[in-house]
C-alpha cells in the first residue's frame, strides 16, 4: 500500500514540508556508500555561513509546522531492529522515517526492515550523531520519539548561535564542539569536514575565535597541572614504571632533570614541577601540535590514538581538540607558507625531526556550540547537548 502525505497526517503523524517545496528524501541526497561514517554530513556549506542560517530557519518552520499538525506519536524500545526483522515496530519505524524524508514516501508501508529502511535508518543517524550501522536500538529510537515542536525548538535555540559566529574569511577553520566536527573552509566552501575529538564534559573545550599561526612537528608535550593533578599523581602511585615507559621527564624551575624518587607522591608536590614528554610514537600531541592564541592554554593536535576517531561520541580529551586527517590539514595550513608544499609536510610528519613553522598568512579559527542546524538542500541536522549549554531550551 502506497502512504501519501494525506495518509500519513490521518495516521497522526504528521508530513514534512517545506512551504510548497517537496520534503526531501535521502534519495536525493544520501550517498549509502558514506554510511559507515560516523555523523557524515556530505554538505559542502560551511556551518558558519548565510546559507546555513537561512536553511536552519526553513527547519525550524518546518518542525514547527509538524508540531501544530500533530507531530508523531514516540514508541517505546522493546528490541532492536535489523535488516531482515520483520515486527509491528518495523511498520512504525518505516512511516517514521518517511515523515522527515529519511526514507522515500512509497517505501513508507509494510513490518520489515528491508534494503531501503536499512538506508533510512543510516541516514537518520548520520544526521543525529549516532553510530551509523543501519540498526534501530535503543538509542535511535530515543532520537526517533523526540517529539518534533522539541526539535523546531532546538533549531530555532540554535539561530542566534549561528547568527553571531558568521563569519567571511577567506580561509578558517571552524570546530563545532557538539558534532565534534573540524570544517577547513576556503572561499565560501569546506575543503574538508572531518571529526574531532573534543573535551568531555568535566574538562569541556572552551568556545573561542583566534587566529592559527604555528605548527609545531614532533613536538614535546608540556603536562598540564590539571592533568598531572587529577591523572598523572594517582597513576604513579600505583605504577612506577609509568614515566619510563611514557618517555616523560621530570624537570624543576632550572628545568634539570628531576629524579621520581625524590618526589613524595603521597602529597601533590609534583605539581610543583615539569613534566615533559618526549616526541615520539607514545607522545600524547602525536606527529604535531598547532597553535593559536588563547587563555584556556588549548590547541589542536594529532593523536598516538587513531581509533577514538570512530567513536560515535568523541568527548575524550581534556580541553584540546584532537585532529583526525592531519596530513590534509596541516598541508592546508601551510600551502601558502614559503617552503612547506605538501611532500615537506609528510617528511616532517614521519622523520621525527623537531621543527617549528610559522604560518605565513595566520588563519582564523573559532570553537563553536550549535547542537542543531539545517543544510541547504538537505535535512536538519541534530547532535547532543553534551555540556547542558542548551538545557533550558
Amino acid at each position: 500500500m502506497k502512504i501519501d502525505r494525506r495518509s500519513l497526517l490521518a495516521g497522526g503523524l504528521g508530513t514534512l514540508a517545506f512551504g510548497a517545496a517537496p520534503a526531501f528524501s535521502w534519495e536525493q541526497g544520501f550517498d549509502t556508500s558514506s554510511a559507515g561514517m560516523v555523523g557524515g554530513t556530505g554538505s559542502v556549506t560551511p556551518l558558519l555561513s548565510p546559507a546555513t542560517l537561512q536553511a536552519t530557519r526553513m527547519a525550524a518552520d518546518t518542525y514547527a509546522g509538524l508540531a501544530s499538525a500533530g507531530g508523531w506519536h514516540g514508541q517505546p524500545y522493546t528490541h532492536r531492529l535489523s535488516l531482515g526483522v520483520r515486527s509491528p515496530d518495523a511498520a512504525w519505524l518505516r512511516q517514521r522515517l518517511a515523515i522527515t524524508g529519511d526514507l522515500a514516501p512509497q517505501h513508507a508501508a509494510g513490518d520489515v526492515v528491508d534494503s531501503f529502511v536499512d538506508a533510512a535508518i543510516r541516514h537518520f543517524q548520520a544526521r543525529h550523531g549516532l553510530t551509523v550501522d543501519g540498526v534501530a536500538g535503543a538509542g535511535t529510537f530515543e532520537a526517533l520519539s523526540r517529539p518534533a515542536a522539541d526539535k523546531a525548538r532546538i533549531l530555532a535555540a540554535n539561530l542566534p548561535r549561528l547568527e553571531a559566529a558568521l563569519t567571511d574569511e577567506r580561509r578558517q577553520v571552524t570546530v563545532n564542539v557538539p558534532s565534534a566536527q573540524l570544517e577547513m573552509v576556503e572561499d565560501g566552501g569546506v575543503v574538508l569536514r572531518q571529526s574531532a575529538v573534543v573535551g568531555q564534559p568535566d574538562r569541556a573545550t572552551p568556545l573561542l575565535t583566534s587566529a592559527i599561526h604555528e605548527v609545531n612537528f614532533n613536538p614535546f608535550w608540556h603536562v598540564p597541572k590539571s592533568i598531572i593533578r587529577r591523572d598523572l599523581i594517582p597513576i604513579i602511585r600505583n605504577d612506577r614504571e609509568y614515566l619510563t615507559r611514557m618517555d616523560m621527564r621530570i624537570l624543576d624551575a632550572n628545568w634539570n632533570e628531576v629524579s621520581p624518587d625524590s618526589i613524595d607522591w603521597s602529597t601533590e608536590d609534583a605539581v610543583n614541577y615539569t613534566f615533559r614528554q618526549q616526541p615520539g610514537s607514545r607522545n600524547a600531541l602525536g606527529r604535531v601540535r598547532i597553535n593559536f592564541a588563547n587563555q584556556h592554554a588549548v590547541y589542536l593536535h594529532d593523536t598516538p590514538d587513531p581509533g577514538l576517531f570512530g567513536d560515535a561520541s568523541r568527548f575524550h580529551s581534556s580541553g584540546c581538540v584532537r585532529v583526525q586527517r592531519i596530513p590534509e590539514f596541516v598541508s592546508w595550513l601551510l600551502k601558502e607558507t614559503p617552503g612547506w608544499p605538501p611532500e615537506t609536510v609528510s617528511e616532517f610528519l614521519s622523520n621525527g625531526e623537531r621543527r617549528d613553522v610559522a604560518i605565513a598568512n595566520p588563519i582564523p579559527v573559532h570553537f563553536v556550540y550549535v547542537t542543531a542546524w539545517g543544510e541547504p538542500g538537505g535535512p536538519a541536522q541534530f547532535r547532543d547537548d553534551i555540556y547542558n549549554l542548551m538545557e533550558n531550551v
